[in-house]
């Protein structure tokens, strides 16, 4: 690890997300950005984009730079090296989520230094960098959004690639054909496996180009057949299970009939000898591109010619007709000049209705006691609100309503409701207070994702008026920036973890971009920034943002594994230890990236070791006179503070290269006391075979890497089962005859020997197969509870 290059600068903090519009601090803001940029060199200006750019964006950004500054192109500059790792550090950090996070929290300290060392031949950015990404028909997806996107309900066909490899490269140009050809009929996607191996692992991806078709609720169905269009769209297009009807004399009216009252209309294409009308796939693309909305249809005019003539038809056309219409109706058909499905579905959307609109009164009547997926516009049209008309659809059997507010004519519905720019947003059902704002991608299956997601979740959008600051109940408080990439990829955990702690505390987002007042109050200044309120006392979460890290972090306030020391505390607690007793202390700095990757790894282990070991942690930054007189001078800095008092002031300091949480465990375990005994042939004879005592053993060899694990395993189980049952060890390399006789022939084996009085002369033992203490000591008082005699029936006895 690189902890001893980390050291401390008394009075220096990091660069926190200078992307606050605070008001009042806007002439602060330059002054600020110009000492940073003093100090470091700041890696969005290095990349040339601002702070709410997005992983793709960055990207982009990234390759253009590296392909004129690359020193492959630049020879006889001497700093052009030195140049390029700096971009491609920033590149390295502001793509990743994590480590951007740390960057706009504690600038460049927050770092591992040897993030961004390494770079690639100019080659590789020019033709092996970021393939599909200004590819507008193409998604590429990252582990951020992976499964939002193929969860969404939608149909997704997703290439899983690697940048070296030649077949990749060799499908590009017809994968992007397939796209556009498929565009709007199914979401084409890609995943670059360099920059996401772990979710291509984790995914099963073991060979590339790798194509899989994903539908929501089954299971991924990979594509074997040869790599053209044509083969590429007939395997896809068997997944699009909406169908075309053809209509005839004795369908035609109940059809039509069915459809309007169902609220949809119908997309009819009538086909003469003479003229165009749309061929069959066209038909079927149109059918899945409109799904719920439009019925697509279909007449053979050559043979119901007056069919046709009774639609005012007399050569190939295609008419949309929406819910209700007629022909007598002037305009209320739309004829369509074009073939083009694109073009059709773009027409045909055009002309739908727009979404319900509500008013003040309305919304709140409809969101009393119904959910409502609400678009609020100021006006004027986005560039999505046409598309939106298609989540009435997709979110119907969810049973979620789609509407839309103008802030123009509703100004003051929306005013109380702090939106100041268009957004959508989710109301529960629960009144006009608890609802949820999306500040996800403004694409659909983002969108359908976020509300399923938000109906089911509780978390509310927080304003003054409902802020959680003298509550009696618990609040977790999400305070963010919705420019800031690691907010938008906290809010998904935030409604996971709220799930999962239902009824034990409420769940909250306040928009510091606009209620600036509230996060100068509470100090923010960084994003994103989460504190728990629970009545008086206010506590950071510094762990990793995800629902598991939160679900961990609240699980330690309500009971606490880890104990904050200061100078007092510690001089108390750990240096006061009494006999026994054994700690193990952190000594760390918020500002330090490897102190944040350990803390949510501490927390688990200290639950590992409770009742076992002591443990701790000291914030240096808050207490770094205390740190310097203890002989802390890199973070984290792990030590432990052995059982034997006579030295208060020894301790052991932990060089490991893991910092997870098993591998603290295990090192903290291996120095505590023997509760085991060593066992000899001689005493395995008369203390196990012969005594009237229960023994576990641990059968084990020295040079054996898994016995050395188990090892303090088998000390946390000794000391379970202390007055139960005795424990042993037995070395099979200094007694391997021993073992043998005992039926060992692995290592590390577990063996239960029970006696209850009686003289065993059998060697063998029953053997547990499982390494874990918990579950050892669980069996061997299963067998203890089967073997002891039960008392006899009364009623018996009586009788």
């Amino acid at each position: 690890m690189a902890s001893s290059a980390l050291s401390y600068r008394p009075g220096s903090r990091g660069p926190c997300c200078w992307g606050l519009t605070f008001q009042l601090r806007v002439v602060m803001l330059g002054w600020l950005l110009a000492v940073v940029l003093a100090e470091d060199s700041d890696y969005y200006n290095l990349l040339g984009v601002g702070r709410e750019a997005t992983t793709r964006e960055i990207r982009q950004a990234f390759k253009k730079l590296a392909l004129t500054m690359h020193p492959d192109k630049n020879p006889n500059d001497e700093s052009a090296h030195g140049k390029f790792v700096q971009i491609n550090r920033a590149y390295e950090v502001l793509k990743d989520e994590e480590l951007r996070k740390k960057y706009d929290k504690y600038g460049e300290k927050g770092l591992d230094e040897q993030q961004g060392g390494r770079y690639e031949s100019w080659n590789y950015y020019r033709y092996d960098f970021g393939i599909y990404d200004d590819d507008l028909e193409i998604i590429t997806l990252d582990r951020g959004d992976f499964d939002t996107a193929v969860n969404s309900g939608e149909i997704w066909f997703i290439n899983f690639y690697f940048p070296r490899c030649s077949h990749c490269h060799q499908l590009a140009p017809m994968w992007r054909e397939f796209a556009k050809e498929m565009d709007g009929v199914i979401r084409i996607g890609a995943v670059n496996c360099g920059d996401n191996s772990r979710l291509c692992r984790s995914k099963g991806i073991t060979s590339y180009p790798s194509l899989y078709i994903y539908r929501t609720d089954q299971k991924p169905e990979k594509y074997f057949g040869d790599r053209s269009k044509e083969s590429l769209i007939q395997f896809s297009m068997q997944f699009v299970t909406t169908s075309v009807t053809e209509l005839w004399q004795g369908n035609v009216f109940t059809e039509i009939e069915q459809a309007f009252s169902g609220g949809l209309g119908w997309l009819i294409t009538f086909c003469f000898e003479m003229g165009e009308c749309l061929e069959s796939r066209t038909r079927r693309k149109l059918a899945g591109m409109l799904d719920g909305l439009v019925k697509v249809g279909w007449m053979d005019c050559t043979s119901q010619r007056e069919l046709c003539h009774s639609f005012q038809v007399s050569s190939g056309a295609t008419a949309f007709f929406p819910p209700g219409s007629s022909l007598q109706q002037q305009g209320s058909v739309l004829w369509l000049k074009t073939l083009e499905s694109r073009e059709v579905y773009t027409e045909v959307i055009n002309h739908l209705p727009d979404l319900e609109l509500l008013a003040k009164d309305s919304l709140q009547t409809k969101i009393a006691h119904h959910r409502w997926l609400v678009s609020f516009t100021f006006g004027h049209k986005t560039t999505a609100s046409n598309e939106y008309k298609k989540l009435k659809a997709l979110l119907r059997n969810d049973h979620i309503q789609v509407g839309k507010v103008d802030c123009i004519a509703d100004s003051e519905l929306c005013r109380s409701l702090y939106i100041q720019n268009p957004c959508l947003a989710v109301f529960k059902g629960m009144g006009i207070h608890d609802f949820e704002i999306h500040h996800g991608k403004d694409m659909l299956y983002n969108i359908v994702s976020f509300a399923r997601e938000s109906v089911s979740a509780h978390v509310t959008t927080l304003r003054p008026d409902n802020f959680p600051s003298d509550r009696k109940e618990p609040w977790l408080v999400d305070f963010f920036a919705p420019w800031c990439p690691p907010c938008r990829a906290l809010l998904p955990e935030l409604r996971k973890a709220s799930i999962q702690l239902a009824g034990q505390m409420k769940f909250g987002t306040l928009d510091c971009t606009i209620h600036h007042d509230l996060c100068t109050k509470y100090n923010i200044k960084a994003f994103p920034t989460t504190k728990v309120f629970n009545r008086s006392s206010v506590h950071e979460y510094e762990g990793h943002h995800s629902a598991d890290g939160i679900l961990e972090f609240i699980q330690d306030l309500v009971n606490p594994s880890v104990f904050v020391l200061d100078p007092h505390t510690f001089q108390e607690k750990v240096k006061g230890r009494a006999t026994g007793q054994i700690w193990m202390v952190d000594f760390y700095a918020p500002w330090c990236g490897p102190c944040q990757a350990l803390l949510p790894e501490w927390r688990r282990m200290a639950r590992l070791v409770s009742g076992l070991v002591l443990v701790g942690s000291v914030d240096c930054q808050r207490h770094h006179s205390f740190c310097q007189s203890q002989g802390v001078r890199a973070y984290p800095e792990i030590r432990l503070y052995p059982h034997f008092t006579q030295r208060p002031d020894s301790y052991m300091s932990y060089n490991g290269w893991h910092r997870d949480a098993q591998s603290l465990r295990v090192w903290a375990l291996s120095s505590l006391p023997r509760a085991s005994v060593d066992l000899t042939p001689d005493s395995f004879r008369s203390l196990v075979l012969s005594s009237q005592e229960h023994w576990v053993i641990d059968f084990y060899a020295p040079w054996c890497g898994p016995c050395q694990h188990f090892a303090p395993e088998f000390e946390v189980l000794a000391r379970m089962v202390k007055g139960e049952v005795q424990a042993g060890k037995l070395d099979c390399q200094a007694y391997y005859q021993t073992c043998q006789s005992a039926g060992v022939t692995a290592y590390p084996t577990v063996q239960f020997y029970s006696h209850l009085g009686t003289r065993r002369h059998s060697q063998g033992g029953e053997h547990i197969n499982s390494r874990d203490a918990n579950v050892i000591a669980a069996i061997i008082r299963q067998r203890l509870e089967q073997l002891s005699p039960r008392p006899h029936n009364k009623a018996k006895d009586e009788l």
